[in-house]
């Protein structure tokens, strides 16, 4: 098994792990209600999904 020879510096480690950040959710808006939602997924408040209706939402 390979072992480092010399301990890499912790420059060189913190330059690896520079892209390990973890992004936020982009949520957009839906194009029905104007609710944020999130890409290729129904919206949870009026349940639609590329212009047709996917869940069925109860009215309260």
């Amino acid at each position: 098994m390979a072992v480092p020879k010399r301990r890499h510096s912790k420059t060189r480690g913190r330059k690896r792990r520079a892209h390990d950040a973890i992004t936020l959710a982009n949520p957009t808006t839906c194009p029905e209600c104007g609710e944020p939602r999130m890409p290729h997924r129904a919206c949870p408040s009026c349940g639609s999904y590329k212009g047709r209706q996917v869940v069925a939402k109860e009215e309260e």
